[in-house]
């Protein structure tokens, strides 16, 4: 645990300096795109945090090869993740690759083709180079070839990449939410690790789990909101691709034939766990790729109507909608963590992970929904207050969420008459 500390420190530090000064020389060389009416921010800000992200982890893994080449005989367990370098190095040549095709959107807008193309040929890499799905603890199904195993690995990767991507449209939002979500999975694969492998807790999953987290960490005070950089496509398609990776170096090596039922069950929490955490971010992807279909649009054409964006006009600020996302994130993330604890490690019912589970739900749906009850209170007063006083002209004007109602309406049936001024979202969400 001291070296992933260390290790996720650095990452930290590294990511946090680099942040500081990639944003300096993206506010002097004016390496930010114009101000867009659908943006939630009012001032142009560099979208080049992936880039700092990026050298955060590169910095964290070339630290824990250089341990596991000085230092064998104390840090001999480091180095069973460099005796398979091709990994590590497709891993990191797929993130740079991403990084390098993030920041020429951001820079230069490519179309959403180009993009796709390029996300796939990432995953094709780590597919490669043998960090791909070869089996699925659901009831002994394996993979049936190695054909097959990198289509489903590919496709999961692009799919989780994107997913994070669609919800990066507020300050801090992907940043806290991987940060939380990333946390809560390398406690999961390490704790995991000591059960199967008591004298060795060094594990590739557990390696890009706290290098991320380390590498966010470092991000966030740069990020956080009023946001002096965004981390834009480049951060947020690396996140997801790290984060789709970990999963799969866990998952996608168990045999499903050579566990118990136990252990299948812990199996199990790889899978949901990755998948839980971005229910919200899969559900926006769903529903985007559906409205944006029904409209006759391309699934990766931008508009604002994405749940960040719903919560701002629900009546949220900016703040508040943040951490509306990282209060489900941690409800979801801590009780996956917690069923698998809770009887492993403490001898009790999985059921106290899933009262967790409920009452989180609850307290997170009424601060969720807590807008809507003011504004019917607001609306009620208004209308019962007498007509010949000024009472309730001023109780409706006091109504902050009418202006944002007004915006969103559009006309209906004129597809010319709210035309979208740009195919780029607000801070490099899709």
């Amino acid at each position: 645990m001291t070296l992933f500390v260390a290790l996720a420190l650095l990452a930290a530090f590294v990511s946090f300096v680099c942040s500081i000064v990639v944003w300096k020389l993206g506010l002097r060389f004016k390496l930010y795109p114009q101000i867009r009416d659908r943006d939630v921010h009012t001032r142009p800000t560099p979208r080049l945090g992936g880039i700092a992200i990026f050298i955060g982890i590169l910095a964290a893994f070339g630290a824990a090869w250089l341990v596991s080449t000085l230092s064998q005989t104390r840090f001999a367990i480091v180095s069973i993740i460099f005796e398979n370098p091709a990994q590590v190095l497709a891993i990191l040549g797929a993130a740079l690759m991403i990084v390098l095709l993030g920041v020429a959107d951001d820079l230069w807008d490519l179309d959403w083709m180009t993009k796709l193309a390029g996300q796939f040929i990432a995953a094709g890499l780590v597919a490669w180079q043998g960090v791909s799905i070869v089996s699925l603890p659901i009831g002994g199904i394996s993979v049936g070839s190695s054909w097959m195993s990198a289509v489903v690995t590919v496709f999961a990767i692009v799919l989780v990449m994107n997913a994070v991507n669609f919800i990066d449209g507020l300050d801090g939002l992907v940043t806290g939410v991987a940060l939380i979500a990333n946390g809560v999975f390398f406690l999961y694969t390490y704790l995991l690790v000591q059960q199967t492998s008591p004298f060795n807790y060094f594990n590739l999953a557990s390696l890009i789990a706290v290098v991320l987290v380390g590498a966010l960490a470092g991000f966030l005070p740069i990020n956080w909101h009023p946001a002096k950089m965004f981390m834009g496509d480049a951060g947020a398609l690396l996140v997801g691709l790290l984060m789709a990776t970990s999963a799969i170096a866990v998952t996608g090596q168990i045999n499903p034939a050579a566990v118990g039922i136990e252990d299948l069950f812990a199996a199990f929490i790889p899978i949901i766990l990755p998948f839980a955490v971005l229910v919200i971010p899969l559900l926006d992807f769903g529903l985007a790729v559906v409205r944006r279909l029904r409209a006759g649009k391309s699934p990766f054409s931008a508009d604002r109507k994405h749940l960040h964006h719903r919560l701002l006009d629900m009546g949220h600020s900016h703040l508040h909608a943040v951490l509306i996302f990282y209060g489900w994130t941690a409800v979801v993330s801590i009780g996956c963590l917690l069923t698998y604890v809770l009887p492993v490690y403490l001898g009790t019912s999985a059921r106290w992970a899933l009262a967790f589970i409920g009452v989180g739900f609850v307290v997170c749906a009424v601060v969720t929904l807590a807008p809507l009850g003011r504004r019917k209170r607001i609306t009620v007063a208004a209308e019962e207050a007498p007509v010949e006083g000024g009472e309730a002209a001023h109780l409706a004007g006091a109504d902050e969420l009418a202006a944002a109602d007004e915006h969103l309406v559009e006309p209906a049936g004129d597809a010319e008459a709210a035309p979208v001024q740009s195919p780029r979202p607000p801070n490099g969400a899709r």
